[in-house]
């Protein structure tokens, strides 16, 4: 007997575990509609794999998934707010339309999900380059290190942000 398609065992597990899955949501969010829209969200990923028949551990699979999925929600509302706030500090109003909003978001929440990669002193680096406004010389003296390091990281966490931007 051949073993089940990705597809057939995507439904026996959305069968066998959706219930489960939202209730165990419901427990961490303290909300029945996050919990819905990331129980859907985790069934979209394990469907957009190819490896579903292999899944041994249903319940630990779907958990460690929705658990990032948790993860990158409340990196997006922290982002979402940060914006906001800004804006709303801003001396002059800014009138930007939904859409536009949203891509603004979207982009810097990809950013975010860029310069998470790329380790704490880069991020670092970046952080203090293209917020602060400070200089290399500046940034390297701060954190001791030196100009090339600097350099270095820089080099990096810019070529990461410019493959997460021609993506999106």
């Amino acid at each position: 007997m051949s073993p089940p398609s990705h597809t057939a065992a995507v439904r026996y597990i959305y069968e066998q575990h959706h219930s489960w899955l939202h209730g165990w949501l419901k427990g961490k969010l303290h909300n029945a509609c996050d919990a819905a829209d990331v129980a859907h969200d985790t069934f979209v990923r394990i469907l957009g794999g190819r490896h579903a028949a292999q899944i041994i551990e249903p319940r630990d699979y779907l958990a460690t998934i929705a658990r990032g999925l948790v993860i990158d929600r409340y990196r997006r509302r922290a982002i979402e707010r940060a914006y906001i706030q800004t804006l709303a500090e801003r001396p002059e109003a800014t009138a930007i339309s939904e859409e536009d909003k949203a891509i603004i978001i979207e982009t810097l929440v990809a950013v975010d999900k860029a310069l998470c990669g790329l380790g704490e002193r880069a991020r670092r680096i970046f952080m203090l380059s293209q917020l602060e406004g400070l200089t290399y010389q500046q940034i390297a003296d701060q954190l001791q290190v030196s100009l090339t390091t600097v350099k270095k990281h820089m080099i990096r966490a810019l070529t990461e942000c410019a493959l997460t931007m021609a993506s999106l």
